[in-house]
């Protein structure tokens, strides 16, 4: 299992995602995102916005997905760190 944050992730808050692969951390965060659009959480809404910008260019959001699962997958395990 492996941990990543929000921020991390291009959000705007410390909630952690554990899980054992990239796609169940991107879903997670997916599904958070959209209940904080749902709140309309000010700070996610922001962060919301940059990765619009980003998704305008295909090729720059492949880039910063690849680069986000590139940056899970050199991460230690969790019970590596017990």
């Amino acid at each position: 299992m492996k941990t990543m944050t929000c921020n991390q992730l291009g959000g705007a808050c410390d909630m952690n995602f554990t899980a054992e692969t990239f796609e169940e951390i991107a879903e997670m965060s997916k599904k958070h995102g959209m209940e904080m659009f749902q709140k309309q959480d000010a700070a996610h809404l922001k962060a919301m916005d940059k990765m619009k910008v980003l998704m305008q260019s295909p090729r720059a959001m492949h880039d910063w997905f690849e680069n986000k699962r590139k940056e899970f997958e050199e991460m230690k395990n969790n019970q590596d760190f017990a």
